[in-house]
């Protein structure tokens, strides 16, 4: 697994927010993400066309995307400023459905070299193709 350790990421993010009730993170993340869109698209926002989830502590969730130019405040999207001082980076490819595999080895191999998570995990969704094994998705964790 070829984990990088990065330091000082800033992302601005616009979306929305919420919990995961029962732990269902996915779901959740889903449809905050499909409400996102839906403005997003509804009010021709230009995008830079990424999903970004948030998952934070005590189950919160936030999906998102990087907006080219500042939304109009009557969109009723959420600003998510986000700044990793130190983080760590790998980029898994395959189907979505091994994300949590691939996150779960970076936890040990993280654990394993003495590093700890601190707060936020974010997973940044590459642009969509029909094949399932060139699907790429980056997978952030802030570190202590």
């Amino acid at each position: 697994m070829d984990i990088k350790i990065n330091e000082d990421l800033k992302l601005d993010i616009y979306g929305f927010s919420g919990f995961a009730e029962n732990k269902a993170y996915v779901r959740t993340a889903f449809q905050l993400s499909d409400a996102m869109w839906h403005v997003v698209k509804g009010n021709g926002l230009n995008h830079k066309g990424k999903n970004i989830w948030v998952y934070e502590s005590n189950e919160k969730v936030f999906a998102g995307v990087e907006l080219n130019d500042l939304p109009a405040p009557t969109t009723g999207l959420e600003q998510k400023s986000i700044r990793l001082l130190k983080y760590a980076y790998y980029k898994h490819v395959g189907p979505y459905n091994l994300i949590k595999q691939s996150g779960q080895k970076m936890i040990a191999e993280l654990k394993n070299k003495g590093l700890e998570m601190d707060g936020q995990y974010i997973e940044i969704y590459g642009h969509w193709t029909n094949e399932e094994t060139k699907l790429e998705t980056e997978l952030l964790m802030s570190l202590k």
